[in-house]
C-alpha cells in the first residue's frame, strides 16, 4: 500500500518520510490545487530525504488548459526539474472538450524522459474518465493517476474509483486515490474501492489546516491503518 502525502517545504518533507510517508507530492500554492515549487525548494528536498518525490509542474491555477507560453513554461520548469536528479513529475493537461491533450503531453514526456508521471486531478475534469484513462494507458511513462472519482472528495466518488481501478487491472498504470481522505474514512473506502495507493494533505496536518505543517500524529495514524 503507498502513501503519497503532500509537502510544501522541507520540513513538510523530512517530516513525511520519518512519520511513514513512501512518496511526497512536492507543490507550492496549496490552496490553489498545487504550483510549481520553486528550484531551490526541489533541490532542498531531494537532498532531505531518500523516499521518491513527485514535483508538480503547472504553471497556473486558472484552468487545465494551456498556452503555447505555459507550455514552454512547463517544458522550462521540467528542465530544472531533471537537472536535480532522481525525481518524477505531476502534471495534467486539457484541451477545451475536455478530453487529455496529447499533443502537450507528449511533449512534455519526451523532455521528462525516464521520470514517472503522476497525471494529476485535471482527470475529474475529463469529459469522461473511462476514455481518459484509455489514451493515458497508452503511456508507459504515466505511472498514476491521482483522482476522487469526478467528485469533491475521494470517499463521495468510491463508485467510480472502484471502477477505474478494475480497469487498470493488470496495467502498469495505477489509481492513486486523493482528497477527502483521512484515518476516519480510509478503511471503509481501501474496502469499497480496493485502491492500492492514496495520496493524502490537509488531514494529516495540524488542525486539517492545509496552511499548517504536517502533524506527525495524524500521518502516523494513516500509516498505521495501512499497514
Amino acid at each position: 500500500m503507498l502513501l503519497e502525502v503532500i509537502a510544501t517545504t522541507v520540513e513538510d518533507a523530512v517530516t513525511a518520510e520519518r512519520c511513514g510517508a513512501d512518496r511526497i507530492e512536492l507543490i507550492t500554492g496549496i490552496s490553489e490545487g498545487g504550483l510549481t515549487p520553486s528550484l531551490g525548494l526541489i533541490e532542498q528536498v531531494r537532498q532531505a530525504v531518500a523516499i521518491p518525490v513527485r514535483v508538480m509542474v503547472r504553471p497556473h491555477a486558472r484552468s487545465f488548459h494551456y498556452s503555447s507560453e505555459d507550455a514552454k513554461t512547463m517544458l522550462r520548469d521540467i528542465g530544472h526539474i531533471a537537472s536535480a536528479g532522481s525525481l518524477s513529475l505531476v502534471i495534467g493537461m486539457l484541451r477545451p472538450d475536455g478530453t487529455v491533450d496529447e499533443e502537450l503531453l507528449k511533449r512534455l514526456l519526451s523532455a521528462a524522459q525516464e521520470m514517472e508521471i503522476t497525471f494529476h486531478r485535471a482527470f475529474d475534469q475529463t469529459r469522461d474518465q473511462f476514455e481518459a484513462l484509455e489514451v493515458l494507458s497508452r503511456y508507459p511513462q504515466v505511472t498514476d493517476i491521482l483522482t476522487s472519482g469526478g467528485e469533491s472528495t475521494a470517499p463521495q466518488g468510491a463508485e467510480r474509483i472502484a471502477e477505474l481501478q478494475r480497469r487498470c487491472t493488470g496495467q502498469p498504470l495505477s489509481i492513486l486515490a486523493g482528497s477527502g481522505l483521512s484515518s476516519a474514512n480510509l478503511n471503509s473506502f481501501l474496502k469499497q474501492t480496493a485502491v492500492t495507493r492514496v495520496h493524502l494533505g490537509s488531514a494529516v496536518r495540524v488542525n486539517g489546516n492545509p496552511l499548517l505543517q504536517i502533524d506527525p500524529q495524524r500521518l502516523e495514524e494513516v500509516r498505521a491503518i495501512l499497514d
